[in-house]
């Protein structure tokens, strides 16, 4: 069986890929779409598109078959082997949060037993986006034990059993082995920025279209759900195939209009962002332009969607703005925010937060972030040095913690110049790094540390923030985003925290946080838990199994037209739709 698992999810497995040239046609072939539909006309354009879905349809389904065949195999062994393995118990008896609302009520509302794609390329990346997927799918699990649940994935060097011991070690989620399935992609790397040195978010775009025709090549799901961000790889699902649910869950629009006004140096927001200010003389106003226009293009995909979740008030307010008009076109229903699970209740149960408490935290503050640019690990380097430089009693014994995981070379070589710039600003001694920090890791930090941070601009939602909060330390994030939005408010008209902008404003921040006396940093320690305690996996669970709920509905509802009427027949009739 080992053998079966690894020729159907391995790196050495047959791949299905396209060639260049193949990626060119594609690519050339949707670029050519809206002209297309404009001279041959919307319903000879949906034509060829389902005429193209029945082919790999067909095409994929002497695979469908075999992962099946295999999931059933795999469930049978995991009853034998079950008496005696210590996490049995937790798929024995489904929370009565996941329990859901679909229909009637009846038993058989559990028994759907499709096939959920989720497409998440960095599946094994280890950040908050991930724990989202991961949390999703064991939700999904639970919700209805008989579906099975597909990841897309272009981590191509990690096998089935090593990406789910990463997950329970790195997340502490424990996912159901038999009906996890991954099917690896060959084509990741053309959603990669470096893959596209200019027209970077076009470039993007249409790899993601490039990826999701690689994956509907491997399998065609019943429901597809992007976890990452491709709202054009929903597009290309919905015009492919009609009676394909779409689901989004959005950490972050791909083009917002807080990006459009950083252009423009004079705005709010002209300096802030990788592009602020540069919105000035004939290129500037050729990028405004170019800007525009793809904004266009991206709320036509995001107002295709049927389902869109937003993982904060900052995405669902940008998105909802960009997407509104063709959602109402579309006559799709409004975004919903379904903030991001995070472990609160395991926290609370491992990190202490009380007078004696006190004693074991240390002048410690923890950046939680993966090693990408947007985190902006520089602005709070210059700040810890600019706070170290005041010499005041705070800064005695105060020390720096870098945590994220490493992705790729890129990452390596950001930790590198990191670790350079620390040197230059001679706080080497004082800053630590720690890179791909197991779970049971980052929990001595948060018990050791006092101040947490975050220094990204517009942070879609942050997830560490929460864990800050949960874990009882005092933030220090940037005046932006979900941080501000979201988490890091007031409780009872008192502060859980502090926002900041510049380097200077952070350095203060941490001044304030770690001179504060005992009563008064302890108080705001225990209004930070209370405020993490809207972000709880349980929380999380009932959102998603909410909107899943009506992708699984219209399934069922679409696929009963497709035969026709009636009860839907088939295994997909048990869900009476709502």
């Amino acid at each position: 069986m080992a053998e079966t698992c690894r020729a159907l999810d391995g790196s050495e497995a047959i791949t299905f890929g396209l060639t260049k040239w193949r990626a060119i046609i594609l690519v050339m072939t949707v670029g050519c779409l809206p002209m297309a539909t404009i001279l041959l006309g919307p319903r000879l354009v949906y034509w060829l598109g389902r005429t193209v879905g029945f082919y790999l349809r067909n095409k994929t389904a002497g695979r469908k078959a075999q992962i099946l065949e295999m999931t059933e195999k795999d469930e049978a062994e995991w009853e034998k082997q079950k008496e005696g393995r210590r996490d049995s118990d937790e798929w024995e008896n489904v929370d009565a949060y996941t329990v859901g609302s679909v229909g009637n009520g009846e038993k058989g509302e559990s028994e759907w037993d499709g096939i959920v794609g989720f497409l998440h390329p960095f599946c094994n990346a280890g950040g908050g986006g991930e724990r989202v997927l991961w949390a999703a799918i064991r939700a999904t699990q639970k919700r209805w034990p008989k579906a099975k649940c597909v990841v897309y994935t272009g981590d191509h060097d990690v096998d089935k059993a090593a990406i789910l011991a990463r997950v329970k070690n790195r997340f502490n989620i424990a996912l159901h082995p038999p009906t996890v399935t991954f099917l690896y992609l060959t084509t990741r790397h053309w959603v990669l920025a470096s893959t596209w040195n200019h027209f970077t978010l076009l470039g993007q775009s249409i790899g993601s279209l490039i990826m999701a025709w690689d994956a509907f090549g491997l399998l065609t799901p019943d429901i597809f759900v992007d976890t990452m961000g491709y709202a054009f790889s929903l597009a290309l699902s919905k015009l492919l195939f009609q009676d394909v649910p779409t689901g989004a869950y959005v950490h972050y629009p791909t083009i917002s209009t807080d990006m459009l006004s950083s252009l423009d140096p004079e705005s709010d927001v002209g300096f802030q962002g990788v592009n602020a200010g540069k919105g000035q003389g004939a290129a500037g106003i050729g990028k405004k332009l170019y800007w525009e226009l793809f904004a266009k293009m991206y709320s036509f995909a995001g107002g295709s969607i049927d389902i869109v979740m937003a993982n904060s008030t900052w995405t669902l307010e940008h998105i909802t703005s960009l997407w509104s008009e063709w959602r109402r076109e579309f006559s799709k229903p409004r975004p919903v925010a379904v903030y991001p699970p995070v472990a609160v209740e395991e926290l609370e149960k491992e990190v202490e937060v009380s007078e004696a408490s006190e004693s074991r935290r240390e002048n410690v503050l923890l950046y939680i972030a993966q090693f990408r640019p947007e985190k902006n690990h520089q602005l709070i380097l210059n700040a810890f040095a600019e706070f170290m430089a005041t010499s005041t009693p705070a800064t005695k014994g105060a020390k720096l913690v870098l945590v994220g995981s490493v992705r790729d070379d890129g990452d390596s070589k950001r930790v590198y110049e990191l670790r350079l710039q620390a040197n230059e600003l001679k706080i080497k001694e004082s800053v630590e790094f720690h890179l791909d920090a197991s779970w049971p890791e980052i929990l001595d930090w948060l018990r050791k540390a006092s101040v947490g941070v975050n220094g990204m601009w517009n942070e879609h939602f942050g997830i560490g923030v929460v864990e800050y909060q949960a874990a009882g330390l005092i933030s220090v994030v940037h005046d932006s985003g979900g941080p501000k939005r979201d988490i890091v408010t007031k409780i009872d008209g008192e502060p859980t925290g502090f926002h900041a902008t510049t380097s200077a404003e952070f350095a203060q921040g941490f001044e304030s946080a770690l001179s504060l006396p005992a009563e008064a940093k302890l108080a705001m320690r225990k209004r930070a838990r209370q405020s993490a305690k809207r972000f709880t996996e349980e929380e999380f669970a009932k959102d998603w199994i909410a909107q899943m709920e009506k992708l699984v509905a219209l399934r069922i509802q679409r696929k009963s037209v497709e035969k026709g009427g009636g009860g839907g027949g088939g295994k997909e009739g048990h869900l009476k739709t709502a």
